[in-house]
């Protein structure tokens, strides 16, 4: 049996799902899906995104590295599976990563 770990920091209650329901994502502080980057289809709480964990002194004390950067233009460029249903990406074998279907 595997033990399923939760962070003890995640306030379940107060999660936003992504609007898109295909997605299993929860939308971030940024107000983007943190699986798919969809951004939220409506209005979001004001204090969301606010931990007390992370308060604007913390966020500025971490910025964010070069890869981080880098790894925006790969987001960018990804092409999603041709199967609406499915949350992979195609590979550079031309085939969804998750499910396997080819791009077209």
């Amino acid at each position: 049996m595997t033990e399923i770990l939760f962070d003890a920091n995640e306030d379940w209650e107060k999660r936003i799902l992504c609007s898109d329901e295909s997605c299993i994502g929860t939308v971030g502080p940024d107000g983007k899906c943190r699986e798919c980057g969809k951004p939220f289809e409506g209005v979001l709480p004001e204090d969301h995104g606010q931990s007390a964990l992370q308060t604007p002194d913390s966020a500025e004390e971490n910025p964010a590295a070069p890869e981080e950067a880098a790894s925006d233009d790969d987001w960018e460029k990804r092409v999603l599976c041709s199967d609406g249903a499915c949350i992979g990406v195609i590979g550079p074998d031309g085939k969804c990563k998750e499910c396997g279907k080819p791009l077209r």
